[in-house]
Parts: structure tokens; C-alpha cells; sequence
């Protein structure tokens, strides 16, 4: 009996597999999605599996060894989930593990295991990692005071949060591997080391830290200190011996991190003390003979060179030759050259005139020549110590251009002041000319002569005179006529700024003409003042009127407060006192401008004119045709038929329809009646003429 019922619970259990069983019999485990998760503390995730094959299997999940979750999948009793894992672990009803908010220490390795009676046991294995982002990031280098040849030199990074994957570390871009082979680099958890540091080791370090979720990359520049080296003394500009006021620099230089400190002295005094080695001589004099002693030192290190170079200084003459040319006797142009001082005497010559010289002053005095007129001569100065030159180039007045400035005085009479400038060497002398006479009056003469003024209150007086300056000197001369012009001016525009508002007027004006003034001119609405009012200006919106007026050096003007959407026009009218002239073209601004009064009141008055000739037109044409017609209409008498066949055979006539039976159709008597004029027109409707016996010969 109790064979049969075991036989009878092994066969139940066989069925009971079938039916729950997978094709194989037994318990498939499988994870739709990575085996190895990433993800930040503070995340929802959730490691997924899937199970076939049988129903509700026990679940349970380890955190290593350690179980964490158990649970039958279908039953009604919670998931027992370890005490500590509680406020994070979830299970699904499938079996898969939820974290809520996973912390950081929750990362691992995790197994599922889901076991069903008969079938065996299914596992999987998960890797969860927990990174956090990087926060507060720093690198410092131990110790602070690095010199070279010390023991090692450590550098570290520290940071408030962050889980760190993978650190790289480099040295001026360069990848620094772990100490192998040699090398002095040696890496550690959060650390790089160099050990025995040279002056090479001195450049810019970096770290690379990253994790799937973050990444940063710090610099930290490292100075390895070192030196003074051997120190080597430079002096600029380099010879034998200086010359009293001659400047020349010394320098002391040595390698050295950092800089070294340079002290120069002279007779136990310093002259310089800083890190730059250099010390800068001026004027120097003989007194300044000696040694010179330069002291290094490393500020930091402490350790100290020390170098002397001797100095020697002789006199020479200051400064270089300086070269003159003058007029002699209105015939010769003397040449000058002077060079004084020194020991010994320089001495100066003119090669282009020759091989004489002289010591220290030396003049020469030539026939004028058109060849001397541009030529540059030079002099040369010839000494021990140092070689100098000048030039100087002799020439005629170049051309030039008349200044003419207007200004009034107090008595309020216009002062025209005429400038005749010309470069010329030797000076030129200017002589001015009045309607072909000299002006002999010092007083409207400057005392270089190069400016005569002119005083009247009437402009037409100064506009009725001719004006000649003549600038001149041994080599030649200028001369140059003036007419003064009336007021005018030779330039207008108008520019607006961005916003409407503000315009620019400018304008130029020609050379020779006398301007003590501008009004500036607008036709248009009154201008908006700056407190939102319309500003009072006499004159209405179409005419022209005065709102701002300019001084006669003015060439500009800006008017504010405008309008954007009203249409203003503007011109520049110049002044002499109170004589006018021909003010500028007008330049608008504003919207576009549509038909003016004058325009609209044109073309309404022009309609009924056009519809007028338009009528008389059409008539014309109604009397012409109408007589045409008429013309055509009048009664003509038949001719003979060889004359009508003489006739037709001018003509070029269409082919004719031919009647059943090869008849021809009778002929076209309204076109046998028109003559070659009318030919143009649409035939008229055919009126047969009155009977007419004809005699025809067959």
C-alpha cells in the first residue's frame, strides 16, 4: 500500500513538472538589461530579471554572501528584507530588486537565486556601482618650498564628495606613468610623488578624475627653486672706453627660480638692488672709473654669488655735429658745421665740396647753383671714439597754398588774415602785393612777413582787391595770387543718428572765402524740447528760419530733439556781419514725402484739361473717317474693259473660287471700284451704279 502511494506522488509530481515546466524542465533565470549598473547616489534603479519555466518560484537576492531579500513570487506575506536594507531595498512582484534613493555604500556585487521544487535552482549575477559627482575639487603640492636636489616632492588632491573611477595625472600635457624603468614618478591613491626634483620638474601638473557620471581636470603649476648659477656680466653698448655723457647699461644676469636678487655697488655705494641685474648709467663722467661689484642672491634659498667687471670712461665730445646753411651777401649760401668739446677735437669736414676740414667748427662758402636747390650735404665728424654726421639740403621755396582766416575785432570790423607758409631753407622772405602795388604798411604785415591782415567793416571793399604774396630766397621763389570770395560754402551733408532724434550737419568751406558765421536753418515743425514741449521758433512750418547760430571756425552742427515722424529741412547759410550768402542746397529728413499742396492742386486742375483734349482728339479722328467714308461714296463711272483689265493685271489678285463645271465665279465689283487709297479701310457697303449699256465683242 504505501509502494502505490509512492508511486502515485512521483507520478503527480512528473505531471505536476510537465505542466510548469519549460521546454527543457527546468527553471530559466534571465536579466533583460546589463549585469553591471552605474548610477548616482540619491537614484531610483532597479536590477530587472525574468524567469520561465515554473510558477511563482522562492526568490532570494544576496548582496555578496550576504541574503538581503526572500519571498515566494505570487504570495500574499511581504517580502523579508533585511532589517538595514529596508528603508532602500524594494521587491517586484516579478522578482526584480528596486533601490529607492540609493545611497553610496550600496554598491556591490548582487545575486538572484529563484528556486522551484523539482526544477532546480536559476541565478544571476549583478555589479551595481554607486558614483557621486564631484564636488569642491582641490590639488596642493608638500612641501610648500620646493628647491632642487630635495627629497621628493608630493602632490595631492582632496575633494568634499566624489567617487573617483579613474585619476590620471600629467606632466606639461604629457602622460607621467607609474614609477617603472627608472622614473622618479610614483602614483598613488590620490597622489603623485617626484622623487629628488630638478629644475626641469619645475612646469604646469594636472589630474584627470572621472567617473561614468562626472569628470574634472585640475592644474597646479610647480616652481622648483634653484641657483644663482655662475653670474655673467653684459655691458651694452660694448667698447673700449665711454666718453663723458654717453648712457650705457650694465647687466648681471644668472639662472636662478626664482630670479635671483641683483645688487650693483660702486665705492661701497649701491646703485641698484633688484631682480632685473640691470643698471642703467647716464651721463657718464670720468669720475666714474672702477670696479664695479655685482652681489646675487636667492630670496628664498639664501644662497649667494658674487662677480666684479671694471668700467673705463673718456671724454669725447657731447652730443653730434650740427649742420647749418645761411645766405651770404645775397650771392653764396654758406655752409656750417660745429662739433665742439672732447678730447681730442673732432674734426669736421664737407666731402661733397671737397677734402678741406677743420677742428671742431668748420664753415665753407659756395656760389649759388640750381644744383644746390634739393641737394643734401652732409657733414662728416671724424673722432677716436666715435664717428657722427648731419645733413642739411639747401632749397627753394616749395609750393604751398594761402591760409585765409576770418575773425572780428573789437571795433567790429572783419580781420582777414592771408598766410603764405613755404618751406624753404634758407628762409624764405615773403613780399605782398596789393592790386599789383606793394603793401608798404607794417602794421598789416607780421613781423616774420609771412601774414598780412586786413581790416574793413564793408566785405564788398575786401572783395574788390587782388592779393599777391611772393615767397623767395637765393634758389628761387613762390608766388602765389588770392581773390577773396564772398561767403560760401563749398560742402553740405546731413547725417542722422540711429534713433531719428539727433542730426549732423556738415559743411566745408572754400579756401579764400570770408565766413565770421553760420545760421543754421530749418523748415518744419518746432523742435521738441527736452522736457516733451515744442520749442517756440518764429516763421511757419514751410518756410525757412534761423535756429542756431554757428561761429565762422565751425564746420559742424548737431540739432536735438527731433521729431521721427515729422519732416524738417535744413541748410547752412554763410555770414560775413550782416552781408548774406548763398545758402546750401536744403537736405530733408523724415517719412517718406507724399504729394505736396502746389502738386495735388497741378493735377486736379490737369484732369479736366487731359479729358478736353482727349474729346478734341477723338473728334479729329470721327472727321477723318467720316470724310474718308464720304470720299469713297461718290458716284464713278464705268471705263472701257481693257482699261479695267489693264487695271486688274496691277494688281495682285487672290485666287479665284471656280463653280461646279470649271465657271467662274462672277467678279468682285465693290473691289473693282476702290481705288488704291481706300484699299486700307473696310469696304463700304456696295451700291450698284446706275445701268450703263455696254457693247462687249465675243
Amino acid at each position: 500500500m504505501k509502494t502505490h502511494e509512492g508511486l502515485s506522488g512521483q507520478v503527480l509530481m512528473i505531471i505536476w513538472g510537465f505542466a510548469f515546466s519549460g521546454a527543457n524542465g527546468q527553471l530559466l533565470v534571465s536579466a533583460p538589461g546589463d549585469a553591471q549598473v552605474d548610477t548616482l547616489a540619491g537614484a531610483n534603479l532597479t536590477l530587472a530579471v525574468s524567469f520561465d519555466g515554473a510558477p511563482d518560484p522562492a526568490v532570494t537576492w544576496f548582496k555578496g554572501r550576504l541574503p538581503i531579500v526572500t519571498w515566494t513570487v505570487g504570495s500574499d506575506a511581504p517580502p523579508d528584507v533585511a532589517e538595514e536594507y529596508r528603508e532602500v531595498l524594494r521587491l517586484e512582484p516579478n522578482g526584480s530588486l528596486s533601490f529607492v534613493h540609493v545611497p553610496l555604500g550600496y554598491d556591490g556585487n548582487y545575486t538572484v537565486e529563484m528556486t522551484k521544487s523539482g526544477l532546480g535552482t536559476g541565478s544571476l549575477n549583478f555589479t551595481l556601482r554607486v558614483f557621486e559627482l564631484f564636488e569642491n575639487v582641490t590639488m596642493m603640492a608638500f612641501p610648500d618650498l620646493i628647491e632642487e636636489g630635495s627629497e621628493q616632492l608630493q602632490l595631492r588632491y582632496h575633494m568634499l564628495r566624489g567617487v573617483v573611477e579613474q585619476q590620471r595625472w600629467f606632466f606639461n600635457g604629457r602622460p607621467v606613468a607609474d614609477g617603472k624603468g627608472g622614473s622618479r614618478y610614483s602614483l598613488g591613491p590620490g597622489t603623485l610623488a617626484v622623487r629628488e626634483p630638478r629644475r626641469n620638474d619645475t612646469g604646469r601638473y594636472t589630474v584627470s578624475l572621472s567617473n561614468p557620471f562626472s569628470s574634472v581636470t585640475l592644474d597646479l603649476n610647480i616652481t622648483v627653486l634653484y641657483g644663482p648659477d655662475e653670474p655673467s656680466i653684459q655691458i651694452s653698448p660694448i667698447q673700449d672706453f665711454y666718453l663723458p655723457g654717453d648712457s650705457l647699461t650694465l647687466s648681471c644676469l644668472a639662472d636662478g627660480a626664482p630670479q635671483p636678487l641683483v645688487r650693483w655697488t660702486f665705492d661701497g655705494e649701491t646703485l641698484s638692488d633688484n631682480s632685473m641685474g640691470v643698471l642703467n648709467l647716464t651721463g657718464v663722467q670720468t669720475k666714474q672709473n672702477g670696479l664695479y661689484n655685482c652681489d646675487l642672491r636667492n630670496q628664498r634659498t639664501g644662497a649667494q654669488r658674487h662677480k666684479t667687471v671694471a668700467l673705463n670712461v673718456y671724454e669725447k665730445p657731447p652730443g653730434g655735429p650740427q649742420c647749418s646753411v645761411v645766405s651770404e651777401d645775397n650771392r653764396r649760401l654758406r655752409y656750417g658745421c660745429q662739433w665742439s668739446g672732447g678730447t681730442p677735437p673732432a674734426r669736421l669736414s664737407f666731402p661733397d665740396f671737397g677734402d678741406d676740414s677743420s677742428l671742431e667748427s668748420f664753415t665753407l662758402s659756395i656760389n649759388v647753383s640750381s644744383q644746390l636747390d634739393g641737394k643734401i650735404v652732409t657733414c662728416q665728424g671724424q673722432h677716436p671714439v666715435e664717428n657722427s654726421k648731419c645733413d642739411v639740403t639747401a632749397e627753394s621755396p616749395q609750393n604751398f597754398l594761402p591760409i585765409v582766416r576770418t575773425d572780428v575785432d573789437a571795433e567790429g570790423k572783419i580781420v582777414v588774415s592771408i598766410s603764405c607758409l613755404s618751406r624753404a631753407t634758407p628762409p624764405a622772405t615773403v613780399s605782398w602785393f596789393r592790386g599789383g602795388e606793394p603793401v608798404v604798411d607794417s602794421d598789416l604785415i607780421s613781423d616774420d612777413t609771412a601774414r598780412l591782415d586786413i581790416r574793413h567793416r564793408n566785405v564788398s571793399v575786401l572783395l574788390l582787391q587782388n592779393y599777391t604774396c611772393t615767397c623767395r630766397n637765393l634758389l628761387g621763389g613762390r608766388t602765389k595770387h588770392i581773390r577773396l570770395q564772398e561767403p560760401s560754402i563749398s560742402n553740405f551733408s546731413l547725417f542722422s543718428h540711429k534713433d531719428g532724434t539727433i542730426i549732423t550737419l556738415t559743411w566745408e568751406v572754400p579756401p579764400t572765402s570770408i565766413v565770421t558765421g553760420f545760421d543754421i536753418q530749418m523748415s518744419g515743425p518746432a523742435l521738441v524740447s527736452a522736457d516733451g514741449n515744442l520749442s517756440q521758433s518764429k516763421g511757419s512750418a514751410d518756410t525757412f528760419r534761423t535756429i542756431l547760430p554757428k561761429a565762422g571756425s565751425a564746420r559742424s552742427a548737431d540739432i536735438f530733439h527731433l521729431d521721427p515722424k515729422s519732416t524738417y529741412r535744413f541748410r547752412v547759410l554763410p555770414r560775413a556781419l550782416m552781408v548774406e550768402g548763398q545758402p546750401t542746397n536744403a537736405r530733408r529728413i523724415g517719412p517718406a514725402e507724399g504729394l505736396s499742396g502746389p502738386a495735388i492742386a497741378g493735377i486736379a486742375a490737369g484732369i479736366p484739361c487731359s479729358l478736353l483734349f482727349l474729346l478734341l482728339v477723338c473728334g479729329l479722328i470721327y472727321l477723318a473717317i467720316y470724310w474718308s467714308r464720304a470720299k469713297r461714296q461718290q458716284t464713278r463711272y464705268p471705263v472701257s474693259r481693257a482699261a479695267a483689265e489693264k487695271v486688274t493685271t496691277t494688281q495682285t489678285q487672290p485666287p479665284q473660287n471656280l463653280l461646279p463645271r470649271g465657271v467662274k465665279s462672277p467678279p468682285d465689283y465693290n473691289r473693282l471700284r476702290q481705288t488704291p487709297s481706300s484699299l486700307s479701310v473696310a469696304p463700304p457697303t456696295f451700291v450698284p451704279p446706275p445701268p450703263v449699256r455696254v457693247a462687249t465683242t465675243v
